[in-house]
């Protein structure tokens, strides 16, 4: 009869739900068309992008932002309950958004962005300076606060994001960004670290990520550094005083294929963490082609301690040689663990497009959408005196899985924690105890 009296309780975070913002090309709307967006596995889509001109004018032809698709990814996605905002800017910006936020451009600047916006019914806006050097970071100060006065002018609340660098620009303030973004947060609905093109074959460097969550330890040869990482930009935002819950990390739906070149030791790039005496070539790619015409089985590693998926590719002839980092499953589920173990706000996608297969689903959205639903629905068997608990885990997941005999005094008894290591799957807790009172409630945290 003590059997009777096992309950399993929602499972519960201790924050509210991530974000996922997906960023949509406007170009990429012929080959992945709107209706073909899982919009439940999102929460925001950001439209890319109008770009600024120098006089504070916009340019929507550039990336396609045209009326049609505007009207068509804004209407599927209220229907869907989601909120759509327009971004300005883009890689490149940074001269025209200089130009546009002069003193005498930026009140015309801001009146167009909100403009624009309203006309086509976006959500609010999405701020995209690229770069982002400390020697602007007057004339952003002025856009942002500006922008969002104007924004509160609306009669419903419109959102105001920005899409931010993982470090400085190279040869700047190892920390201006930082504090600036630390004076802004209020000013934003969103700020989300743009934490991919974390490496490159730049003198002094490795073979490295694109979007690792962790350094592994690792140093530049070169100069003892470490190595550029999720994590270690995501401390640097916090050390300077930016709220946990204000930021997003960045999950890349490409990645980039190395090729040629020469290692040190006459060893041709194959690996992460190489050097090399004649510089290789790094080239983007998307993730749909990466699973197309470079993966195999037997080709495929993971990287605990950057906790990163790479391929590995040999050839008779050394020169074609190939490594190639890339965000998999496994690495966007590890995400949504680091963003819900740290507190953030969410996650963000570069972009929508990129894992789509015509015909096919989209993968990594779908292990996103995935994520999203753990710990989810727990289950409940007897053996013997014992309750056996179960329930899907994320890689790098953390747990905590607590037990009541009364739910009326809000008192929760920590039966367990545990912390993911491997690539997740269903976990499985055993309460010996339970044999001890009539009845007991469980319920899964995560974070603990």
């Amino acid at each position: 009869m003590l059997l009777v009296g096992a309950f399993f309780l929602p499972s519960l975070t201790t924050q509210a739900e991530l974000w996922r913002t997906g960023y949509y090309p406007g170009w990429e709307q012929p080959y992945l068309a709107a209706s073909n967006i899982d919009f439940t596995a999102l929460t925001h889509i950001i439209h890319f992008s109008v770009v600024p001109n120098s006089n504070g004018t916009l340019d929507s032809n550039a990336n396609g932002i045209t009326t049609a698709n505007s009207t068509d990814v804004v209407t599927r996605a209220h229907s869907a309950g989601l909120k759509v905002l327009i971004c300005v800017g883009g890689a490149g910006s940074e001269s025209a958004f200089q130009g546009a936020t002069s003193i005498a451009n930026l009140p015309v600047f801001i009146n167009n962005l909100t403009n624009f916006m309203a006309t086509r019914d976006y959500d609010g806006v999405d701020i995209d300076w690229e770069p982002l050097p400390s020697a602007d970071a007057q004339q952003y100060t002025n856009l942002v606060t500006g922008l969002r006065s104007a924004l509160n002018g609306f009669p419903q609340h419109k959102l105001l994001t920005a899409a931010v660098g993982a470090y400085p620009p190279y040869g700047d303030s190892l920390t201006a960004e930082y504090v600036m973004f630390a004076a802004l947060q209020s000013q934003f609905d969103q700020i989300n670290i743009m934490t991919y093109d974390l490496s490159g074959p730049y003198d002094g460097w490795v073979t490295w990520f694109n979007s690792p969550i962790y350094d592994g330890g690792y140093r530049f040869p070169s100069n003892g550094n470490l190595l550029p990482s999720v994590d270690g930009a995501v401390k640097n935002f916090l050390t300077n005083g930016v709220a946990p819950a204000k930021l997003g990390i960045g999950i890349a739906f490409y990645g980039y294929l190395w090729t040629g070149g020469s290692g040190t030791s006459s060893v041709s790039i194959t690996q992460p963490r190489q050097s090399w005496t004649n510089a290789p070539t790094a080239t983007a790619i998307r993730y749909s082609t990466i699973m197309t015409d470079y993966y195999q089985s037997n080709l495929y590693h993971w990287d605990t301690n950057a906790q990163s998926a790479y391929l590995s590719i040999t050839n008779a002839n050394p020169t074609n040689n190939t490594f190639i980092s890339y965000d998999d499953q496994r690495t966007c589920q590890a995400k949504v663990s680091y963003a819900r173990n740290h507190g953030l706000g969410g996650v963000m996608i570069w972009e929508l497009a990129q894992d789509h297969q015509s015909g096919q689903s989209s993968p990594l959205v779908q292990a996103l959408k995935q994520a999203l639903a753990t710990p989810g629905l727990t289950s409940i068997q007897f053996s013997n005196q014992n309750i056996n608990l179960s329930f899907p885990s994320l890689p790098l997941g953390s747990y905590r899985v607590q037990w009541t005999s009364d739910m009326t005094l809000n008192a929760w008894n920590t039966l367990v924690v545990t912390n993911v290591s491997g690539p997740g799957g269903i976990l499985q807790i055993a309460d010996p105890n339970f044999s001890s009172q009539s009845k007991r409630f469980y319920r899964v945290k995560t974070p603990p």
